[in-house]
């Protein structure tokens, strides 16, 4: 089916504290107790009631502190600031992006190919094929070793040279994949201008079998381009000290970079100056915001390491939460009630943070991807139209895989004094099915998974603990209150669709927040003035004593002293 935006407008938003689901929730908050023993008890078929399937994924919800008339009241409240009339516009390609006047269609890159979506009267989807199919030819030119290095050898290696989006998803989806990397092949990843992270990686490669995939939209990110060229360098003269050219100006200089460097990007005239063939450049556009951009080409190193059949088993598990989102009755739409729950514990029950906490140490990376992804959505502090919030938006994610976590920081999430929503992702199978004697190894590692979920939500009272014998004095350090809210997330396995699901999941939730408050999820002019600043003090940083006096105090005797301390 066609579908044709560009009418749509997403119109003035809805201030949630104006609504009367927005003042039910709040009187509702003020005599809140939560006691999920005694719902459990009352209750016997609470667990299932509000456990739900969505695409792959088994989402139990009941730990969470909330009655029936709070999740009644939270649907209201997203019907009464129109989320889902909001969905249907971003899935429809309307210019929900307002402060850049542009679609939002991360969801496009993964429609199938027998669709079609116009936006201003151009089909997108058309094009997401063409780049995809142009990717997935290529990854497997350089897999099955048709596309070489300049000496003709195999390129076994990936470096991507990316920042933020360009390099968070890629990397999570790299390190929570491994099992399907093929064999003798290995991805590496360049992010940071420090010189430590580029010089780190490459140090220990062979320039002769490495391919280096510089993700740039605009090829004039400051981080991403610096790393460029300084990688660039080192790759022409590791060949020099290898007597494959002669010099950085040998001819065969500009032929190595035009076989192991490619783009991703659509500034082909930037691509070209660099010296990589404009026709080894894979575009995207702007309506693939840079946090949501991993399954576009984006994604090249993940495809090639991957391979594109796996790849695309990622990009059918993001759609098939899209079709979730965008289908489940409002009651059983896991994105929607996970993104509203998020929003009762912020706005309602004073929740500051949310911990993701994965047991998988495949997705050890998955807390810090999601920062970018929630954080840069909703750190927001005016909506849509340029008003002031007044409100709190948007909380701190963040996690670590189990059971690293349960040695670190659990202790605050059990006993400590700050309400903290936490997801915990698990998945049935291992492709590593250990034993440790007679003990199945993944058993015991989700063991923690489920006890720590139900001491969480259970806690154990002063008379269970004098049961066992413990000294009066210390009773009171041994009590866990219990009533500490999560969300249980498990599937079969951990598989590219699976991996997809789990993305699109809290990309969803993100959006359903950042309606519900109004605000703009797709822009992030936050990240700006950083930027803006670092290119006006460089002068001071290098020595022009003028620019260093216009500086605030404090910004100049830091100068100041790092100028004393340099070495060179």
């Amino acid at each position: 089916m066609a579908h044709d935006s560009k009418q749509v407008v997403p119109g003035t938003p809805v201030n949630p504290e104006e609504t009367k689901a927005w003042s039910q929730l709040e009187e509702a908050a003020e005599s809140f107790l939560p006691d999920l023993s005694g719902w459990f008890s009352k209750d016997p078929g609470r667990a299932k009631r509000l456990t739900h399937g969505a695409a792959d994924l088994h989402v139990d919800l009941s730990k969470n502190l909330v009655t029936e008339e709070i999740l009644d009241l939270l649907l209201e409240l997203a019907d009464q600031t129109g989320v889902l009339r909001h969905r249907d516009l971003m899935f429809g390609g309307a210019k929900i992006n307002v402060t850049e006047n542009r679609s939002v269609l991360h969801t496009a890159l993964r429609r199938p190919a027998k669709e079609s979506l116009e936006v201003d009267g151009i089909d997108v989807v058309a094009p997401v094929h063409q780049v995809l199919d142009k990717m997935s030819a290529f990854a497997n030119k350089v897999r099955d070793g048709e596309w070489t290095g300049i000496t003709g050898k195999s390129l076994t290696t990936v470096v991507n040279i990316g920042i933020g989006g360009s390099d968070l998803g890629p990397v999570m989806v790299y390190e929570s994949l491994l099992p399907y990397i093929k064999p003798g092949m290995k991805a590496r990843f360049i992010s940071n201008i420090d010189p430590t992270d580029a010089s780190e990686t490459v140090r220990d490669l062979d320039p002769e079998t490495t391919l280096f995939v510089v993700t740039s939209k605009t090829f004039t990110t400051l981080e991403t381009m610096t790393n460029a060229r300084v990688v660039r360098t080192w790759f022409l003269n590791a060949l020099v000290e290898r007597g494959v050219v002669s010099s950085i100006d040998d001819p065969r200089a500009s032929e190595a970079i035009a076989k192991q460097f490619v783009a991703v990007s659509t500034a082909l005239d930037r691509v070209e100056e660099f010296g990589i063939n404009p026709d080894n450049a894979f575009g995207f556009w702007d309506w693939v915001g840079g946090r949501y951009s991993v399954p576009s080409a984006v994604g090249l190193s993940l495809a090639i390491v991957l391979g594109p059949e796996n790849f695309k088993e990622f990009l059918s598990g993001l759609r098939a939460m899209d079709v979730h989102f965008a289908t489940a009755e409002p009651h059983r739409n896991v994105p929607l009630l996970m993104g509203l729950l998020n929003v009762w514990y912020v706005n309602f029950l004073g929740a500051a943070s949310h911990a993701v906490l994965p047991y998988s140490q495949y997705m050890h990376r998955f807390p810090a991807y999601l920062q970018q992804m929630t954080m840069e959505s909703n750190g927001k502090s005016v909506r849509w139209d340029g008003s002031a919030v007044s409100y709190d938006t948007g909380e701190v994610y963040w996690g670590e895989p189990g059971t690293n976590g349960q040695h670190a920081f659990y202790q605050l999430l059990h006993q400590g004094t700050r309400l903290i929503p936490a997801d915990f992702i698990a998945f049935a199978n291992t492709p590593w099915p250990v034993r440790d004697g007679d003990s199945d190894v993944h058993e015991l590692f989700l063991s923690n998974f489920f006890a720590q979920t139900k001491a969480l939500a259970f806690g154990k009272s002063a008379e269970e603990v004098r049961g066992e014998g413990t000294p009066e004095e210390i009773v009171s350090a041994r009590v866990f209150s219990g009533n500490r809210p999560t969300t249980s997330i498990m599937a079969p396995s951990l598989t590219p669709s699976v991996l997809g699901q789990l993305v699109a999941l809290y990309e969803h939730l993100t959006f359903v927040e950042g309606t519900v408050w109004g605000i703009d999820s797709f822009d992030q002019w936050g990240v700006e003035l950083g930027k803006v600043l670092a290119m006006q003090l460089l002068p001071a940083i290098e020595g022009d004593r003028e620019v260093l006096k216009e500086q605030d105090p404090s910004t100049r005797e830091l100068i100041e002293y790092y100028r004393r301390h340099r070495n060179n």
